[in-house]
């Protein structure tokens, strides 16, 4: 296998997500002070809980940061194995919490198996497009093992039941294909084909078309669309320059668990329409700069695998702040970096931080080497170093 030379990692990604981590640590905890101090009697429970996390996040980002990403090649099919395990392990014995069955328990820990899932099938299908080269073309060896997978880890996470994400990683799968040398054709195809499914999913799912019937229909109840008009009640609050950090209105008792799905809607009313734009700006720059990743990147594996981890932040973002907004239905979608969790943080950092080593195989950020002894400077007398493009 060919080598290439490690240059620095791209940094504005970095920055981003260090970014939107810390502003995180004061809007979870000025979300849910009211409401742990309800519950645990202490309004800094729910935040200590979110900073240790936050902490193994970071060290999961470099931990992934360190790893080379060409390594993943030879894991991503136990990955995927042991992701398709656990699914199914947990419409056996995961707990039911809503009336979905989402989570595994293990003592005190708990996870979403969904979230290792989504990175586990992205991986093996960047693996499977670049092994299988022009192969790829060819609808019954090349096209339909992945879509296979697709369906299969799509199909398993919708039946938990979790539409929201079972169609996030259906679409991010698709996007993937879109940006590898798969048939056009055979992706629109497969899209098309997806459609009269996921009807009948929301036809027998009550939940989804509760959340359906709620957003498209005009006259719909004050209980159905509580959560949202509330959350748009909080941008409304917020205004151009927002109450303040610790002032929102809205996380006391009237938007619930607003430190979670609609966490958003506490940036727009402490922080203000500023405050949104920024972080919406963050998630802009960490596109912009994964796309240029991918497109630099050294081989087909890297490109697709930036273009899929690109995609998945910058897409959760986007359908987490325009459900807040009102914009879509409901979707319980968390914000990356941003909503309190640990499964969807933790997969997302060490994501980024395979993001981040791709970037480092490439030449948007070479090194500088010493000149050797007696060799002059390019344009310059006094220059000890050159950069290496």
């Amino acid at each position: 296998m060919a080598t290439s030379k490690r240059n620095h990692i791209d940094f504005p990604v970095l920055i981003a997500v260090l970014v939107l981590m810390v502003l995180s640590l004061g809007v979870v905890y000025s979300a849910s002070s009211t409401m742990a101090l309800r519950r645990y009697g202490e309004s800094a429970h729910l935040l200590n809980s979110h900073v240790l996390k936050t902490l193994l996040a970071l060290a999961l980002l470099f931990l992934g940061i360190m790893i080379d990403y060409r390594k993943y090649r030879k894991l991503t099919k136990l990955a995927l194995f042991a992701a398709v395990a656990l699914l199914l392990a947990t419409l056996g014995l995961g707990s039911a919490i809503k009336g979905a069955t989402r989570w595994m328990h293990f003592g005190p820990f708990s996870f979403q198996p969904s979230e290792f899932a989504k990175f586990a099938l992205l991986f093996h299908l960047a693996t499977l497009i670049t092994t299988k080269g022009a192969l790829i073309k060819d609808l019954r060896r090349g096209y339909l093992p992945l879509v296979f997978w697709i369906g299969l880890v799509s199909a398993l996470v919708m039946i938990q039941p979790n539409f929201s994400t079972g169609s996030m990683i259906l679409l991010l799968s698709l996007v993937m294909l879109f940006f590898s040398s798969v048939r056009l054709s055979h992706i629109v195809v497969t899209a098309v084909a997806a459609v009269p499914f996921l009807v009948l999913y929301v036809f027998l799912a009550p939940h989804a078309m509760r959340r359906l019937q709620s957003f498209f229909d005009s006259n719909a109840s004050w209980g159905s669309l509580y959560q949202v008009t509330q959350g748009i009640i909080g941008f409304g609050n917020g205004g151009i320059f927002g109450l303040g950090p610790g002032e929102s209105r809205q996380r006391d008792l009237f938007l619930p668990e607003p430190y979670g799905d609609f966490v958003f809607s506490i940036v727009g009313e402490e922080y203000g329409f500023i405050g949104t734009m920024i972080v919406l700006g963050l998630f802009f720059l960490i596109m912009i700069r994964g796309l240029k990743i991918a497109r630099h990147a050294p081989d087909e594996f890297g490109r697709l695998l930036a273009v899929g981890i690109t995609s998945t932040v910058t897409l959760y973002a986007l359908v987490n702040a325009g459900v807040t907004l009102g914009l879509l239905p409901t979707t319980g979608l968390p914000m990356p970096f941003v909503s309190y969790g640990g499964s969807s943080l933790f997969s997302t950092a060490f994501a980024v931080g395979a993001l981040l080593n791709i970037s480092a195989h490439t030449d948007l950020h070479p090194r500088a080497s010493a000149l050797p002894e007696g060799v002059m400077p390019m344009n310059s007398l006094d220059r000890k170093t050159i950069t290496v493009y």
